[in-house]
């Protein structure tokens, strides 16, 4: 295997699957399949989930709610998605834990980074809650700060397109997709892979991030087995 420890970030959207909101149980089984896959052959995963599928404290802030107040909404969606995610690995045998960064006793354990490295080291899948537990951050934050912590390889960044193009391949038929790409051309480009905050973290600690189609099955195998799907974006 390629990486050892890889820190799997899924947005909310991509659990709606065909559906218009909520969670669709038929592509939750898919990922949890995929993720077993990996696990099996001894790679370390911890999952970062977004909450979109359920609610965004952006979108809330621009129809006149406390932007505070709807990010704490959405950190709370968040471990709802990783309550499911949980479920279905757990279905598949796989052994699990869910931290989050907000305090759900109940529920999930605390993030405890010690401790999250040991479940990690003990083969069980770590998903992390709750984004940073903070308002103004997004989950893609929440993914590079829990890689950095937790030492991950690298962030595997799972989205609906097979990597970054010139500009959005939904969109304009003539977009070129790059096969890898520097931190400083992305900025120079202007191409969005994560927000600001995100990319700029994950940029000063030299951690790279992989662009990819997880809606492919059999594409996050190929990616820890060193085969060049997606993009890389690196030092």
């Amino acid at each position: 295997m390629r990486y050892k420890r890889i820190l799997l970030k899924l947005s909310g959207e991509a659990l709606m699957g065909e559906q218009q909101y909520g969670i669709d149980p038929k592509r939750l089984e898919e990922y949890a399949e995929d993720i077993k896959s990996v696990v099996d052959k001894g790679v370390e995963v911890a999952i970062v989930i977004g909450g979109g599928n359920i609610f965004r404290g952006l979108s809330g802030a621009s129809q006149g709610m406390d932007r505070v107040q709807g990010d704490h909404m959405g950190m709370l969606a968040t471990v709802i998605n990783g309550l499911a995610l949980q479920s279905a690995l757990e279905l598949k045998g796989v052994e699990t834990r869910l931290q989050s960064a907000i305090k759900i006793n109940e529920v999930a354990e605390p993030f405890i980074r010690r401790r999250a490295i040991r479940h990690l080291e003990k083969g069980r899948v770590v998903i992390f809650g709750g984004g940073t537990g903070n308002p103004y951050f997004t989950t893609d934050s929440a993914a590079v700060l829990r890689a950095i912590e937790i030492k991950a390889d690298v962030i595997l960044k799972g989205t609906r397109v097979d990597g970054i193009y010139t500009s959005d391949p939904e969109k304009d038929k003539s977009a070129t997709k790059f096969d890898s790409i520097s931190f400083n051309d992305v900025i120079t480009k202007g191409l969005k892979v994560m927000d600001t905050t995100a990319f700029t973290l994950s940029q000063e600690n030299e951690l790279p991030i992989v662009v990819f189609d997880m809606n492919t099955r059999g594409n996050l195998m190929k990616i820890v087995s060193g085969e060049k799907i997606g993009t890389v974006v690196n030092v």
